[in-house]
C-alpha cells in the first residue's frame, strides 16, 4: 500500500521543467501542477500560447493564429470547462465555406455531407455545381469499379483520382487538404486522415458508398465541426496561465533553453537569461562544455514542448532521437479590417478555400461573418487571408507589410467576388508561423512513433506538441494530457500503477 502522505510529499518534492509555452506545454504543465508537483515553464519568445495568439487590429482584439478547435473527441471542450470557460464556447455561423478557382473564375459553396471533400453523391446539385456534369459522370464510374479486396490504397490523392477522377480531386479534395492540412492530397495517408474509409469502400463496393456509410446520412456543412470562444481563442491561454499561476507554476518567457544535461540522477535545462530579449542563445563551447553564463534549471523530469526542429536539437544529445533535418509549411496570415458594406450579406459564406494554383492565397476566412461575437465588436469586416502551404513559400514572404496587405486585399476581392479598393482598408496585421508537418502525411506516423520511442526509452524525458500528435488543439491537448500522465506516473511510482 502506498501511504497518501508520502505521495503528497513526494509530489511536492518532484520538480518538472517544461520547455515551451505553447498550448501543449501549458496543458502538460497543468497536469503536473494540479497533483502538487513543482513546475517551471521556459518559453523562448516573449509570450505564451504558441500558435494561439491575438493582436489588436483597428481597436479590436482578433485571433491571428488558431481561431477555433475541432469538436471531435470532446477533450478541448472538457479542458475549457475545467478552466471555467464553458459559457464562452460558441459555434460558427451556419453559412458554411465556399470553393473558388472553378472554371471561368467561378466559385460555389462546398457541398455538405462529404469526407475531406469526397462526395457521397456526385449528382447532388451542390456537388455537380462544383464538378460539372462531366465530373459527376466520371465520379459515378466509381460505382462500377471493383473495390480492392486485398490491401488498400494509402494515398488519398491516388485513391480519389482512381475511383472518382481528377475533377473531384482538384475541385473538392485538394482545396480541403490544402486549406486544412497545408498538404497535397497525394501526400495524405487515407487511414490517418479518414479512418475506416478504405474498409468501408471494401464493404460497400464504392468510394461514394463508403462516404455515405461513414457519414450515416448526416449532411455535415463544411467548417461546422469546430467551435470557438467568445472573445477569441487566447482566452484559453489566459485561463491556463491564470490556473497555472494559482498553482504556483513558475512561468518564464524570453528564456530559451540551450540544452538538456544530466545532473546526477536527475536533469538540468541550461538556459541563457541574456537571450531574453529575443536574440539567439549563446552556443555551447567547442568541447561540449556549458558556458559559464548558462543558468541550470534543475528537474527530476523534463517535458519538451517546442516545435520539431528545436525539440530534436534539445533531445538528440540525451536520447537516440535523430536530430534530422526538419521541413515544415510556413504560413502567413494577413488580417484585414475593411469598410465594405457590400460584404454585409456574406457573399461567400464564412470563408473560401481555393483550387490549388488558381489563386495566390490558399484560403480566406470572413471572420465577422463566421463569429457573432466578432461581428458585434466592430461595424466593419474582418478578413483573414492565408498564404503558404507544404512545399510552397508564402507569396507574401518577400514583401513588406504594406505590400503584403495590398496583395491580401486584392486576393480577398477575388475570392469574395466583391471589388475592394485600397481606400476601404482601415488596418491590417501580418502574422507568420511555422506549422508542424501534418500527422496525416504519408510516413509521418512512423516518424512520430520513432521519436516518441526514442524519448520514452530515457527515464525522466518526455515530448509533446503538434509534430507528434498532429496539428490542431483536438489532437494536441489529449496527447499532452496523456504524456504528462506518463511523466507523473513515472515520477511518483517509477512507471508502475499505484496499488491499494
Amino acid at each position: 500500500m502506498t501511504d497518501a502522505a508520502d505521495l503528497v510529499a513526494h509530489a511536492h518534492d518532484t520538480r518538472i521543467v517544461v520547455v515551451g509555452g505553447g498550448v501543449a506545454g501549458l496543458v502538460a504543465a497543468l497536469e503536473c501542477a494540479k497533483v502538487g508537483m513543482q513546475v517551471t515553464v521556459l518559453e523562448a519568445s516573449d509570450r505564451l500560447g504558441g500558435v494561439v495568439r491575438s493582436a489588436e487590429v483597428d481597436g479590436v482584439s482578433v485571433d491571428v493564429g488558431a481561431e477555433s478547435f475541432a469538436t471531435r473527441g470532446g477533450t478541448v471542450a472538457a479542458l475549457v470547462t475545467e478552466l471555467g470557460l464553458q459559457h464562452a464556447i460558441v459555434a460558427p455561423d451556419a453559412a458554411g465555406a465556399w470553393v473558388a478557382g472553378l472554371p471561368g473564375g467561378a466559385a460555389a459553396p462546398l457541398p455538405a455531407g462529404g469526407i475531406l471533400g469526397i462526395p457521397a453523391n456526385p449528382f447532388s446539385d451542390d456537388v455537380r455545381r462544383v464538378i460539372g456534369w462531366r465530373g459527376a459522370w466520371r465520379a459515378y464510374l466509381d460505382r462500377l469499379r471493383p473495390p480492392l479486396t486485398i490491401g488498400h490504397e494509402r494515398s488519398l490523392g491516388a485513391l480519389v483520382r482512381r475511383r472518382m477522377g481528377q475533377t473531384v480531386l482538384d475541385r473538392l479534395v485538394a482545396p480541403v487538404t490544402t486549406g486544412v492540412y497545408s498538404a497535397r492530397p497525394d501526400d495524405i495517408d487515407v487511414d490517418l486522415a479518414a479512418p475506416g474509409l478504405n474498409n468501408a469502400l471494401t464493404r460497400t463496393g464504392s468510394l461514394q458508398g463508403a462516404v455515405g456509410q461513414l457519414r450515416g446520412g448526416r449532411a455535415v456543412v463544411p467548417g461546422q465541426a469546430v467551435q470557438g470562444l467568445d472573445g477569441g481563442m487566447t482566452r484559453l491561454v489566459d485561463a491556463l496561465v491564470e490556473r497555472l499561476t494559482d498553482l504556483g507554476v513558475e512561468l518564464r518567457v524570453g528564456t530559451p533553453a540551450r540544452e538538456i544535461v544530466r545532473d546526477g540522477d536527475a536533469w538540468a535545462v541550461v538556459v541563457d537569461p541574456a537571450a531574453g530579449d529575443g536574440s539567439p542563445a549563446a552556443p555551447a563551447a567547442a568541447d561540449g562544455a556549458t558556458p559559464a553564463s548558462g543558468e541550470r534549471v534543475p528537474a527530476h523530469a523534463v517535458i519538451v514542448a517546442t516545435p520539431e526542429a528545436q525539440a530534436r536539437h534539445l533531445l538528440a544529445p540525451v536520447s537516440s532521437l535523430d536530430p534530422g533535418s526538419v521541413t515544415a509549411p510556413v504560413v502567413e496570415i494577413v488580417t484585414l479590417v475593411v469598410d465594405a458594406p457590400e460584404l454585409d450579406v456574406a457573399p461567400r459564406g464564412t470563408g473560401v478555400l481555393t483550387v490549388p494554383g488558381s489563386h495566390t492565397a490558399k484560403a480566406l476566412t470572413h471572420a465577422t461573418a463566421k463569429w457573432q461575437w466578432l461581428r458585434e465588436a466592430t461595424p466593419h469586416h474582418i478578413l483573414r487571408v492565408s498564404f503558404g502551404a507544404q512545399g510552397e513559400a508564402p507569396a507574401t514572404e518577400a514583401l513588406d507589410d504594406d505590400a503584403a496587405a495590398a496583395l491580401a486585399l486584392s486576393e480577398a476581392a477575388a475570392l469574395l467576388g466583391v471589388p475592394l479598393q485600397p481606400s476601404q482598408l482601415r488596418a491590417s496585421h501580418r502574422e507568420r508561423y511555422v506549422q508542424s508537418q501534418p500527422a496525416a502525411v504519408i510516413g509521418r506516423a512512423s516518424v512520430a512513433a520513432a521519436g516518441r520511442a526514442a524519448v520514452h526509452a530515457v527515464p525522466g524525458l518526455a515530448v509533446v506538441g503538434a509534430w507528434l500528435s498532429g496539428t490542431g488543439l483536438a489532437q494536441v491537448v489529449p496527447d499532452a494530457i496523456a504524456e504528462a500522465e506518463r511523466v507523473r506516473r513515472e515520477a511518483l511510482w517509477g512507471g508502475s500503477a499505484a496499488t491499494d
